[in-house]
């Protein structure tokens, strides 16, 4: 029983430190539910204005980071929530999904996400000459904005040797350009995009740079309109995006290979990460536990049980999401993006644009087209 003790105690610690900050995400994620229901009703007798939860969360988490500020003590939990808990959330919603739906929506995802990534690379080029960033941060911009945000980078980063202030800068961009996309693209889909949710969740899974961020806007447009479709299709473009990676950082470390030194330069050592996240591993394995599950439950007295499972695995899945947005809007930090220059910036957000104005002509291109 000691020895036992002994082997859970580092994790048990590690939990002990993390509830402050949970619980911290926990509160605003509750208050950013009240004030979604209270703003959806009318304050007052005003006007009601229906707002997502999530927006409001992590509108809230910017508003403390940025005036109070986020105490040490909270860091750690923070951490868990943005990284565990959120993901957690975005492999339950597998749930939502079986195996032909997602081929469904692959079919019209993957000409987009194709488009996406070459349309990335392409001004990754661009900006290396009209703004004279180093090339390794170019690429790191590219792969950021159209694979897979900061996991992109991170992976990609010690493939081509890049310096570690180049991962920071790459980093950063995907965060600030990624998170004002995050609050603007949901309206840009409801608008475009009206009636028809799954061409909405392709661009929205396209157009937005990392996983929480295209999460985050779908629910945002899915609470907005009353439409869950759409974050069911940008969570299965965004896997697609995710699985690009396994290709991207192979070529990536054979081009810096070829590359004399003297252009490429030795980087410093950055941290590895997996080229497919446990999370992505994890969605898949809940949309063939839903599609064996239907399967087998179909039209016998199960169904009713298996249907309430899957209701309260969704229900689960939001909540988590929330309390997860909250921790990223809490690790938003104005002055850190206000050191960063302008010109990593202008490299960021010309190809932020580049990708978002791309992803929108080719999901209308795929819409009409089906059409």
């Amino acid at each position: 029983m000691q020895a036992l003790l002994r082997a859970l105690s580092p994790g048990l610690l590690s939990l002990r430190q993390a509830v402050p900050g949970l619980a911290v995400a926990v509160a605003l994620s509750l208050l950013a539910r009240l004030l979604a229901d209270r703003i959806g009703e009318g304050i007052a007798g005003g006007p009601a204005l229906p707002l997502s939860p999530v927006l409001i969360a992590v509108l809230l988490g910017m508003l403390w980071r940025n005036t109070l500020g986020v105490p040490g003590w909270s860091v750690e939990g923070l951490n868990w929530a943005m990284h565990g808990v959120l993901r957690t959330g975005i492999a339950l919603i597998g749930l939502r999904l079986t195996l032909s739906g997602v081929g469904a929506i692959a079919a019209t995802a993957l000409p987009v996400v194709i488009g996406c990534i070459t349309v990335a690379l392409v001004a990754s080029l661009v900006v290396v000459r009209l703004f004279g960033v180093p090339r390794r941060l170019a690429g790191l911009l590219a792969v950021g904005t159209a694979v897979c945000g900061c996991t992109a980078v991170i992976a990609v980063s010690p493939a081509i040797r890049a310096q570690n202030v180049e991962t920071a800068f790459a980093v950063t961009c995907v965060v600030l350009f990624g998170c004002i996309a995050m609050l603007f693209y949901p309206w840009v889909a409801a608008m475009v995009f009206d009636g028809s949710p799954v061409y909405a969740g392709v661009f929205l899974g396209t157009a937005i740079h990392d996983t929480s961020q295209v999460i985050g806007a779908a629910l945002i447009h899915s609470q907005q309109v009353d439409s869950p479709e759409a974050l069911a299709a940008a969570s299965v473009t965004k896997l697609f995006r995710n699985l690009s990676i396994i290709l991207i950082v192979p070529a990536a470390a054979w081009l810096a290979s070829r590359r004399p030194n003297g252009q490429g330069g030795e980087g410093e050592p950055s941290p590895r990460t997996r080229a497919v996240p446990f999370f992505v591993i994890g969605f898949i394995l809940f949309v063939v536990l839903r599609t064996a599950g239907d399967a087998l439950t179909q039209g016998s007295a199960a169904a009713s049980t298996w249907e309430s499972m899957i209701s309260l695995g969704s229900g689960l899945s939001e909540l988590l999401l929330i309390c997860g947005m909250t921790a990223v809007g809490l690790n938003v930090s104005f002055a850190q993006m206000g050191r960063i220059g302008w010109r990593p910036l202008a490299a960021g957000l010309l190809t932020a644009v580049a990708v978002g104005a791309c992803s929108l002509y080719l999901t209308l291109l795929v819409q009409r087209f089906a059409g």
